[in-house]
């Protein structure tokens, strides 16, 4: 039976989204703003990499044609200068909100339908009702933050106090979500991680999506550091994704990354959750090379948005993406008679944006394999059409939204 291995570039968007406007978005475009500031030298950074954005194998694979459908335009130094090398389109967001959740869920054929519960950027952003059950029930002498806040720069604004009261820091952004960062050591992971699974339950009756734990290590007079055991407690997607419906049909699953987490692991099969992008995508191609017949593999790597996007580096994100378009070979090199890759995103984080925050843009959806045709599979309406073509590949029902191109 033939396999099939979904990655998604967290938040590698390319524009052109046509409720961006709602979402203040208008005009912003994740690739396309990267290619262009490559290509004035605005990408460049002393020992990291400079020049024009260089993504030869994802060209290759239609990226820059699939922009060109987006917007109207291919990025600069993202034409094709060979024949192409597989399938190439985009897709629309039909869920509501631009966060991960909604996109994940969405691309495994659950639409998100229903208007996610956000908190206000005032300070306090939280209700009291909420933060003084979280005291109360984790037994804590209190809570910093609580504001709208870029993850970084509030533990360098309250780390120091942290470590000195125990108390630990609590923000949100745009999106649906508590964030509660602590100190590995002082605080502790395992007690960080309780204390996330008490804001899940409290959190569900305001409809939030994640509650997300933000561990970190280091000192006032070293300076802090978030580390690799971040952990998302999302609410459970509302019915069957296709990993529900996989694992019903007794394929083999695995997925890497944070997927486990992001459909709050059901379905979710052998899970594995390296730190990093190379990380994961070498976890992802070492999965796929031991994967029986049938199986599927469904990997997110994060660093584009995490340690990019959000942070509005231009360089960091223009060295990401060439980093991943260089083992794009060794993807192909593992891959079997039948197999299908499918390259996507789940939202877009433009690094020339204003603020921290993910843009709404539409997403690439780039499908090889060795018996792939090139060929243009257009606009797809919905992102479920990608899992929609994960189970027509591997020839299990599909009862869900989305339409396969296949």
């Amino acid at each position: 039976m033939p396999r099939a291995l979904l990655i998604v570039l967290d938040s590698v968007g390319i524009g052109g989204a046509q409720d961006a406007a709602a979402y203040g978005d208008a005009g912003a475009d994740t690739v396309g703003h990267i290619a262009e500031a490559c290509a004035t030298g605005r990408g460049d950074r002393a020992g990291l990499r400079q020049g024009p954005l260089h993504l030869p194998h994802m060209a290759a694979l239609g990226l820059g044609l699939a922009c060109e459908a987006s917007t109207g335009r291919i990025p600069p130094n993202l034409e094709p200068k060979g024949p192409l090398k597989g399938a190439w389109g985009y897709g629309i967001e039909t869920s509501k909100g631009k966060d991960t959740p909604s996109g994940h869920w969405e691309i495994a054929g659950v639409p998100v339908a229903f208007d996610w519960g956000y908190f206000p950027n005032t300070v306090p952003s939280f209700p009291k009702e909420l933060t003084d059950a979280l005291i109360a029930r984790a037994d804590l002498p209190g809570i910093l933050g609580d504001k709208h806040a870029s993850g970084t720069e509030i533990i360098d604004e309250f780390g120091a106090e942290h470590m000195r009261t125990g108390k630990p820091i609590c923000y949100t952004s745009v999106d649906s979500v508590l964030q509660i960062a602590a100190h590995e050591e002082t605080f502790g992971l395992e007690r960080l991680y309780d204390l996330c699974r008490i804001g899940r339950e409290l959190c569900d009756r305001y409809k939030i999506g994640r509650v997300i734990a933000r561990p970190f290590v280091g000192s006032p007079e070293e300076g802090f550091r978030r580390t690799g055991n971040r952990k998302d407690f999302a609410t459970p997607p509302p019915s069957d994704t296709i990993l529900d419906t996989l694992a019903k049909a007794g394929r083999l699953v695995v997925t890497v990354g944070k997927i486990g987490d992001i459909f709050a692991h059901r379905g979710t099969g052998r899970e594995i959750k390296p730190n990093g992008n190379d990380a994961c995508l070498s976890a992802a191609i070492d999965a796929m090379r031991g994967l029986g017949d049938g199986g599927f593999v469904f990997a997110n790597l994060v660093d584009f948005d995490s340690e990019y996007g959000h942070r509005r580096d231009i360089p960091g994100y223009a060295a990401a993406l060439e980093a991943f378009d260089r083992r794009v070979p060794e993807i192909e090199a593992v891959l079997e008679p039948g197999d299908l890759v499918i390259i996507a995103a789940d939202h877009g984080n433009d690094p020339s944006w204003q603020g921290t925050d993910h843009t709404r843009e539409n997403i690439p959806i780039l499908c090889f394999g060795p018996e792939v045709e090139p060929a243009a599979i257009g606009k797809r309406s919905s992102f479920a059409d990608i899992g929609a073509s994960v189970l027509a590949h591997l020839d299990v029902g599909h009862a869900g939204k989305g339409r396969s191109w296949l």
